[in-house]
């Protein structure tokens, strides 16, 4: 049966949890993929061909293979980074590639006649990324952008596979400490929401007023 008691001493627990490490993953990993991504999307559009196609390649194969994997091969192959760490740097460098191709379809939602107007007032190439093309592709992007950072916060349960302590950990430890896990994992389902609805709720808003 379900512990009330149980519940509410999971409760500060999780909550640690959830703001020293989960939180802190997001945001930090949501930073890093929002820099890298822009980063990703400009290059292959400014690159030369024999660079630019390798770099999507690498990009397609991160973006296609599975967190855990990455996640694995990063900790075992640098054993002098800490665990958070490696979790921060490897979500972010994932969740990257994602975040690139909405900045793509942000940039390619640019109409050519703003390229060619441009380049007819022999704009530099780099104010006419600074003052032309990214200040509206990026308001584009902006509800796909968040989006993303929701994905990304569901997915730091995967950190379990590197040893870090993040929430769902927190309540698995807590649930056996206690031979119940009902109520941890209760604990931590409703934190995932009361987190992220607001926040999906918020970009839904947001994609309507930048609709208009």
């Amino acid at each position: 049966m379900f512990d009330s008691e149980l519940f509410l001493e999971a409760l500060p627990v999780l909550l640690k949890a959830f703001v020293e490490v989960t939180l802190v993953v997001t945001v930090l990993g949501s930073l890093l993929a929002a820099v890298l991504g822009l980063v990703w999307a400009i290059a292959l559009r400014e690159l030369p061909a024999a660079i630019g196609r390798p770099l999507r390649w690498v990009l397609d194969f991160i973006r296609m293979t599975p967190l855990p994997v990455h996640l694995l091969v990063v900790y075992y192959a640098f054993t002098q980074i800490s665990p958070k760490t490696v979790g921060i740097l490897v979500i972010g460098i994932h969740y990257s590639t994602y975040m690139a191709e909405s900045y793509r379809s942000g940039i390619d939602s640019i109409r050519s006649g703003q390229w060619e107007a441009a380049t007819a007032l022999s704009l530099p190439r780099s104010r006419t990324w600074r003052a032309v093309i990214l200040p509206q592709a990026i308001r584009n992007t902006l509800p796909s952008l968040g989006n993303w950072a929701i994905a990304m916060f569901k997915d730091t349960p995967f950190l379990i596979f590197i040893s870090v302590p993040e929430m769902v950990t927190a309540a698995r430890v807590f649930g056996g400490r206690n031979f119940s896990y009902i109520e941890a994992m209760t604990v931590a389902g409703l934190l995932f929401l009361l987190a992220s609805y607001p926040t999906a709720v918020l970009m839904q808003k947001l994609e309507k007023k930048l609709a208009y």
